[in-house]
């Protein structure tokens, strides 16, 4: 069993990547082998358009065409068991980076041929942790769950089973004093980050070990 994990956070110890590592640890406890991936330490672009993927008689397997530090990444993903992602919500989605990866994984493996949907002959189920600033009544004002929802659905083109983990009202800065950022209450987000935080890392450990379970 095979787990690879891909943050989207330009962080790579807060609280995307956090969790992340806490789903790997629920992973490794099943006795999985696991990997994590940090998509700002990579230097590569979203989909070019080229549609080589799209060519009849083409070799590439599903696998993008374009050569970057993305390519072994993407060649690796797709002989994995298990994806799991991670990125924080900038502006109502997720990170550039974030959106660009996912544009050269799935794009090559959706099929444009009629009465077909994917191309992609294996099996991985996935999970995609998400973080946010807000709170779970904005964001539900806000219809971020239609983000979660489309992500979700382009996940099964690589023919697995896909999960969400959300988590809320997440803490931004060691010290908001610091910061022009009147508008939350450190005070609160302190207390956030002190009860539900570890929840919330409970929760990634368990889909971590629900998803690495053959």
């Amino acid at each position: 069993m095979k787990v690879i994990a891909v943050n989207g956070s330009p962080r790579t110890n807060r609280n995307t990547a956090t969790l992340l590592q806490e789903a790997l640890h629920g992973a490794e406890a099943q006795g999985a082998e696991t990997k994590l991936v940090h998509l700002y330490d990579l230097n590569y672009k979203g989909c070019a358009s080229c549609l080589s993927c799209k060519r009849k008689g083409s070799r590439l397997g599903g696998l993008c065409a374009m050569k970057d530090d993305l390519k072994e990444v993407l060649r690796e993903i797709l002989t994995c068991d298990v994806l799991l992602l991670g990125s924080p919500i900038y502006f109502g989605n997720v990170t550039g980076e974030m959106r660009s990866f996912l544009e050269r994984l799935l794009f090559p493996n959706l099929s444009y041929n009629e009465g077909e949907r994917s191309t992609f002959e294996g099996r991985i189920n996935s999970g995609f942790i998400y973080t946010m600033n807000v709170t779970e009544e904005r964001m539900k004002e806000a219809n971020y769950e239609a983000v979660f929802q489309s992500n979700r659905n382009l996940l099964q083109i690589l023919g697995g089973d896909s999960e969400i983990l959300l988590s809320y009202d997440t803490y931004q800065f060691t010290d908001y004093s610091k910061y022009e950022a009147s508008r939350f209450d450190a005070a609160h987000k302190a207390r956030v980050r002190e009860e539900q935080f570890p929840v919330d890392r409970r929760k990634a450990f368990e889909l971590g070990a629900r998803l690495a379970v053959v």
